[in-house]
């Protein structure tokens, strides 16, 4: 177990929001850098394509998240801060459709750039670093105090989820 398991993550602060973001967006930049350097339509298609899977991330799997059902009128996670609630919280197990959004969507989001990436390899170096160090941070820091516990990669022991309630 490393010094993060154990104690769970009741809320976010404004500062978790400013990493996590900075640290997506590195990925992002990178890709945005190489489709702009080949194609202004490509990469507007892009940004839109990244806002609108964003959106269905945010409908289909954050509303079920306690950090989104909690009584406030805003989002306050590590990913969205300030963001209205436009959407009904929804307590409870992510369904079939709702598991497949979230893992299809970011997918969809990783595989677009590789073309372009591929055109420039100083560009796919820097992407695939940059998302490695993501995927590892995320799992090593986040995962596993997360107390979202029915997300499918919530790495909390049972020990954990069975404690009667524990603070950040």
């Amino acid at each position: 177990m490393n010094e993060c398991e154990g104690q769970l993550k009741m809320q976010h602060q404004f500062t978790d929001y400013l990493y996590w973001n900075l640290v997506i967006a590195v990925p992002i930049i990178t890709a945005c850098i190489a489709i702009l350097k080949n194609s202004i339509v490509w990469f507007v298609f892009y940004i839109i394509v990244c806002i609108f899977l964003v959106t269905l991330v945010y409908r289909f799997y954050c509303t079920h998240c306690p950090h989104y059902i909690r009584g406030v009128n805003t989002t306050k996670c590590m990913f969205f801060w300030g963001i209205p609630k436009y959407f009904k919280p929804r307590p409870g197990l992510l369904n079939l459709f709702e598991k497949a959004i979230t893992f299809i969507a970011p997918t969809i989001l990783l595989l677009f750039p590789l073309y372009w990436l591929i055109l420039q390899p100083g560009l796919l170096i820097i992407y695939v670093l940059s998302l490695a160090v993501l995927g590892a941070t995320i799992r090593r820091y986040e995962c596993g105090r997360c107390i979202y516990f029915d997300c499918p990669v919530n790495r909390v022991s049972e020990e954990t989820k069975n404690q009667p309630s524990s603070s950040d």
